[in-house]
């Protein structure tokens, strides 16, 4: 059986917790910021977790992380 492929993507975007969870960083974070209020920018500084129902699409693009 030959390996999987990561799909390399994927993995420059996503992130494995060790309880198996993907964590991800959030968009629109990188310009335009003065109409965007403080709070909003706090907010997009951390990082967000993929829902359980896409978990599973997900840990098959990046299946040796």
């Amino acid at each position: 059986m030959p390996k999987m492929k990561t799909n390399r993507g994927a993995a420059k975007r996503f992130k494995v917790t060790a309880k198996g969870k993907i964590v991800y960083s959030k968009s629109h974070s990188n310009h335009i910021l003065t109409k965007k209020t403080t709070k909003r920018k706090r907010s997009l500084r951390k990082a967000g977790t993929i829902d359980k129902s896409n978990t599973a699409m997900i840990k098959r693009l990046i299946p040796y992380s």
